[in-house]
């Protein structure tokens, strides 16, 4: 992980620059910041009219991330962790696109960065070991190496719905909010979607609404957020130790060192004791709840008890017993994202606000002011669309990505996204990914996982750079062998029989793969480390001199006992 003392010039001839990054948010900036300290020449290319990544993007009401501040938050830089000062426990989207933006100018990134960029297609050249990568303003540039950092949840799912080009009022999607405010005073207004955005959202707008009319297909739970301004104990406390705070998240399997690593079944305790388990992490805040035991979500039974506890304090708080009914979950704790929430349930007891179960009497069209369903009609002056993302793949598919006379990434991914490690396609040479599928990404403390990918291929490149490679590519075999691990592991856990994003099932037509890797933060990282000692295991590499290979030796299940941990 350590930077050359000194940076070392590699820049082939002919080349624009050594590294092209597609996206400016957590990774895109810190794989900047790494690579430039190597010595490489890297252009950074940008779709938004700022940096922040996803806290660009998402900036409406109420969003907010469920990981504290003191640990979403980069680790590279001591001094960094040491002078920013977080007001709440948990930061706002304000907040934390303040602290990107923050991190961007005092290491001076900004001057490698094309903003209002967003990249359209990506071709490799096989026989000069580079790519060439266009912009939709039709300018391009070649790079050795091409690094997508566009994200986990950044290709909105846009709503398909009859008659919504026709809807006379403003109608918005939660992942590309107007940067002013947007004033929902006096106004009629439907809010579609109920997952983490929406829970989010829908308290805020129905402070203002005159009425607020929530569509509801899917009931999901949600935690108390507990959210408030920063302890400065706390803080004192945590700063004193970051180097130990650090280390624990980097080697827990959440990726979070507050969370405890639970050692005992929910099955094994008393009723009292499992009772009181929940409850203290009730009162906590936020999503550790299904981490009381360590068989919540491998075992239907042991789930049934945290569903129930949740379900029970809902129903403590919601005075419609029939709209308690809608807001009741049909599907296993935790196998959908957790959600966490400031008043989302109490929101239901308002005069104003309205539930509407659309499992049941879908929508079927939207008016001049009116949302249809099957069995009524919803007269409404705003829509708010919180209807998630094409999660893990959406963003790297939508840019046009093959080789010259070879394979495209879709034509690759047909029946579902493979890449060994997360990191990289087999077919595809020199395009990395950051958190890709088959990493622990957005099962993980996300930053965590950033900067443990960021680390490895910047290392990697150095080594390449070192020994005059120019050419890496996934080994086909190793592919296949992580993939079924993978599979593996999370055909293990309950999480890989719901119909959720993590498999991609919000997407009509998008092939049900499990995306994300359930083994753990901390075993991953061992993994990737004796890759990286072992010659970059699974790696192919070449050179204008000639090739060498780094063959897969040995199973995924050599490294880790094959458990889902997350």
């Amino acid at each position: 992980m350590s930077d050359h003392a000194s940076p070392v010039p590699r820049r082939p001839d002919g080349v624009d620059c050594d590294v092209v990054v597609i996206g400016a948010g957590f990774a895109g900036l810190y794989l900047l910041h790494r690579l430039r300290r190597l010595g490489f020449r890297v252009k950074v290319f940008e779709a938004g009219e700022d940096v922040g990544g996803t806290w660009y993007w998402n900036r409406y009401p109420g969003a907010r991330c469920d990981v504290e501040s003191l640990e979403y938050s980069y680790s590279f830089s001591e001094e960094l962790q040491q002078e920013w000062r977080w007001s709440e426990r948990y930061a706002g989207q304000p907040e934390i696109l303040r602290y990107i933006h923050h991190v961007a100018d005092r290491f001076d990134l900004r001057r490698d960065i094309a903003l209002n960029t967003r990249v359209e297609r990506a071709r490799f050249d096989p026989e000069a070991h580079r790519w060439t990568v266009h912009t939709a303003p039709g300018e391009s540039v070649s790079a050795r190496f091409c690094i997508m950092a566009s994200g986990n949840l950044s290709a909105a799912r846009l709503p398909d719905v009859p008659g919504i080009r026709d809807f006379r009022g403003r109608w918005f999607h939660t992942s590309a909010w107007p940067k002013e405010s947007v004033d929902f005073t006096g106004l009629r207004v439907g809010v579609v979607g109920t997952g983490s955005t929406g829970i989010q959202v829908i308290p805020k707008i129905a402070e203002q609404a005159k009425h607020l009319y929530v569509f509801q297909r899917t009931a999901n739970y949600s935690i108390p957020l507990r959210n408030g301004p920063q302890d400065p104990a706390i803080e004192r406390d945590v700063k004193s130790r970051y180097a130990q705070v650090r280390k624990q998240a980097r080697e827990c399997p959440s990726g979070v060192a507050g969370f405890n690593v639970p050692t005992q079944s929910a099955l094994a305790v008393t009723p009292e004791e499992r009772e009181l388990a929940y409850q203290q992490r009730w009162e906590w805040g936020g999503i550790g709840l299904t981490r009381a035991f360590n068989d919540v979500i491998v075992n239907a039974e042991a789930n049934r008890t945290a569903a129930a506890f949740v379900v029970r304090k809902m129903r403590e708080v919601i005075k419609d017993p029939t709209v308690a009914d809608m807001l009741t979950p049909t599907y296993p704790i935790g196998t959908k994202r957790l959600c966490a929430d400031t008043g989302y349930y109490p929101t239901f007891n308002r005069d104003n606000v309205t539930l509407v179960d659309i499992r049941r009497n879908p929508i079927e069209a939207i008016g001049d002011e009116t949302v249809r369903t099957a069995h009524a009609s919803y007269e409404v002056d705003a829509l708010v669309f919180a209807t998630g993302f094409d999660a893990m793949t959406g963003a790297l598919l939508a840019v046009d990505i093959g080789v010259n006379g070879g394979p495209t990434l879709r034509e690759l991914w047909a029946d579902g996204p493979s890449a060994y490690l997360g990191l990289m396609v087999a077919g595809l040479p020199n395009l990395f990914m950051v958190t890709g599928p088959g990493s622990p990404s957005v099962l993980s403390n996300v930053v965590v996982s950033i900067e443990q990918h960021v680390d490895f291929i910047s290392d990697c490149l150095a080594s390449m750079a070192d020994k005059g490679q120019s050419r890496i590519e996934a080994d086909a075999q190793a592919q296949q062998a992580w993939s079924r691990h993978v599979s593996e592991v999370a055909n293990q856990s309950l999480l890989a029989t719901a119909a959720s994003w993590y498999t991609g099932a919000n997407i009509p037509g998008k092939p049900r793969v499990f995306m994300p890797y359930m083994g753990g933060v901390g075993v991953f990282r061992a993994l990737c480390d004796e890759v990286a000692r072992d010659g970059y295991r699974g790696f192919s590499f070449s050179s204008a001199d000639g090739a060498r290979s780094a063959d897969f030796n040995s199973s995924a299940k050599e490294h880790c006992d094959g458990r889902a941990v997350v």
